[in-house]
């Protein structure tokens, strides 16, 4: 039987994909993208997740599907196109596994989603959710979670930063770290963050497939640790200064407020998205979910894995200051 990947040309979905064909399977990728490259073997349909007739052909003859389509970014002119790009694919996917008989169906959500509520309760509700971003993965996750209520075989994989090497679009842990070694960014707001490996992701992907249970959620994510920790061990690693000024969480919030609506007027990404900001103040954590551990996982190191990634973006050349990082055996 296929594996189908939807957002197989992205960061996570790519990585998953070479996981999958080292297991020696066929591997179909569904995306919007039908020029980024992929390994020879690999089928490719272009299109929209959100689209049931692509979702259908796509589908044929599969046995497991991994949802790994979405919009990651926390910044959209429109929370709508949240809604679209993660919510919208979500729903048809499932509708779409549930009429073609999938056998599994691996659903990537995210962690940010998952953290302290400040209202006390158990888990964080949609009213805690900081902005468009986690509102659309809240949704998503649900619509999953009442699928495997409901007898679809799906399990959830809730990552936390993923960070790596092949990251061609930078998504925003990558394009942190890129701002900061190339010293775009004098001075940052100092909070706590985990980190997943993205190869630890794509092997956690496939045992959620393999053992993971129907309806269960998988956090993963290495220790917490500040930000300010991660760019000293970026330093230490890079040979570079990184920033040491702090700027204060009210400031930052001020900040990100003003240059959001700056950015809803030219149509640009801003640097610090206020939905990001606000999740600063929100370190993921586990909670009731489960974890790499129930799937027989350990977790990379966070320091082989930022190494990797420092010397990704200096092989590609994609940092301003010059650095040379040896890679991390594997």
């Amino acid at each position: 039987m296929t594996d189908l990947v939807t957002g197989g040309a992205g960061f996570i979905g790519s990585r998953l994909v070479a996981r999958l064909l080292r297991g020696g399977g066929a591997v179909r990728v569904l995306d919007l993208d039908a020029d980024a490259p992929l390994p020879d073997g690999v089928e490719r349909i272009v299109g929209s997740a959100a689209d049931r007739e692509t979702l259908r052909r796509a589908m044929a003859g599969v046995g497991r599907v991994f949802h790994a389509a979405g919009n990651p970014r926390l910044w959209a002119r429109r929370n709508a196109d949240f809604m679209a790009a993660n919510l919208d694919t979500t729903r048809a996917v499932l509708d779409e596994a549930a009429r073609a008989g999938v056998a599994r169906i691996v659903f990537v959500s995210t962690a940010a989603i998952h953290f302290a509520p400040r209202s006390g309760g158990a888990a964080p509700g949609l009213d805690d959710m900081p902005g468009g971003y986690t509102r659309s993965k809240f949704h998503a996750e649900r619509a999953a979670l009442d699928a495997a209520a409901n007898g679809l075989p799906v399990a959830v994989v809730n990552p936390c930063l993923p960070l790596g090497a092949g990251d061609r679009n930078l998504t925003p842990p990558t394009r942190m770290l890129l701002d900061f070694v190339d010293g775009a960014t004098p001075a940052f707001l100092d909070f706590e963050l985990r980190i997943v490996d993205v190869g630890d992701l794509a092997e956690a992907c496939i045992r959620a497939a393999e053992r993971g249970a129907p309806g269960e959620r998988y956090f993963l994510g290495g220790p917490p640790l500040r930000l300010s920790e991660l760019l000293a061990m970026a330093g230490r690693i890079a040979g570079l200064e990184m920033p040491r000024r702090r700027v204060p969480y009210a400031l930052a919030l001020a900040a990100a407020s003003v240059s959001g609506m700056a950015a809803r007027i030219a149509g640009r990404e801003p640097r610090a998205p206020l939905e990001g900001v606000r999740l600063t103040g929100r370190p993921p954590a586990p909670g009731a979910l489960r974890t790499a551990a129930d799937l027989g996982l350990a977790l990379r190191p966070v320091e082989e894995t930022l190494a990797e990634a420092l010397a990704w973006l200096a092989e590609q050349g994609l940092a301003k200051r010059r650095f040379s990082v040896a890679r991390p055996a594997r």
